[in-house]
């Protein structure tokens, strides 16, 4: 079982005769995902590692039933793009460009949620379900970190997830499903709406967080879990703990706002609703330990 794609989700892929595109698309089928279809407009008929590639996003649906989308397109044109995919019914979204428009990506929150769909990124390493499949950009050497398993994964990070998945593989555990939100301003997917899916989800029994300095992602998820919507165990890393107070750091979403936002803030609220927070990633594998065990 996973939370958002599996060896029987049908990816498409925008973009796909790009450089991008097409990199990536060879990586996905060689981790096990089932990609059907591509889409570049004016290249229809081609083909890249032998997927097919249509014009638009509605005739790839129609004719191979692809039902998630990963898109490898500039940021400028990824409102446009995420709009097509909504439009042909696709409700499962991976969008990899850093940098998206805020306006844009408020409408596109907007659209994804009256839509149905789960926008995940922009700014994101993407979606895995190893062993079943991946829709994004993970490294080549994925299979020494991401093994199957039962935690469940959400991280706002690219690089530090290697390191803090690592410390979990290390501690014995396998990955169930990682959910890249990404580092972006406004998020398609926040935190909190994941925790239903990996509440739901028999074959997860807890939750790694890597979360860090800004936003309000992390106490949304105390909150739900001193509301009792999440009640599985939960472990974090928040990054930013040596970042000087009231100082910027980082990528957009790393803004720290209104009294909130702060790590120790979060840590705080973690701690209080009864998470378990590491003070340094390799600290993540023995506090999983000791979270599942109770």
């Amino acid at each position: 079982m996973s939370i958002f794609i599996d060896s029987e989700t049908r990816v498409l892929v925008q973009g796909i005769t790009g450089n991008e595109g097409s990199f990536w698309t060879k990586h996905m089928i060689g981790c096990g995902t089932r990609v059907v279809s591509g889409v570049t407009p004016g290249k229809e008929g081609q083909q890249v590692e032998g997927v097919p590639v249509f014009n638009t996003v509605r005739k790839a649906v129609a004719e191979t039933k692809a039902d998630a989308s990963v898109l490898f397109v500039p940021p400028a044109f990824t409102k446009d793009a995420v709009f097509e995919a909504l439009d042909a019914g696709i409700r499962k979204i991976v969008v990899t460009a850093e940098g998206v428009p805020v306006h844009d990506a408020l409408e596109i929150r907007a659209a994804a949620l009256a839509e149905g769909a789960m926008v995940i990124g922009g700014n994101t390493s993407g979606v895995i379900t190893p062993g079943k499949a991946m829709m994004g950009i993970f490294p080549y050497w994925i299979e020494r970190v991401y093994r199957p398993g039962r935690i469940g994964i959400m991280t706002r990070s690219g690089s530090l997830t290697n390191e803090v998945t690592a410390m979990v593989i290390k501690a014995g555990f396998g990955v169930s499903t990682l959910v890249g939100v990404g580092g972006d301003a406004v998020p398609g997917t926040r935190f909190v709406e994941l925790l239903p899916l990996f509440q739901n989800d028999a074959e997860t029994d807890a939750v790694l967080m890597i979360g860090e300095l800004g936003g309000t992602m992390e106490e949304e998820v105390a909150e739900a879990m001193e509301a009792k919507r999440f009640t599985k165990p939960l472990v974090a890393f928040i990054a930013g703990r040596t970042a000087p107070a009231g100082r910027r750091m980082g990528h957009a979403g790393a803004i720290a706002t209104a009294g909130r936002g702060s790590v120790a803030g979060k840590i705080a609220a973690l701690e209080k609703a009864g998470g378990w927070v590491a003070d340094r990633p390799s600290a993540v594998g023995p506090l999983m330990q000791k979270a599942v065990a109770m």
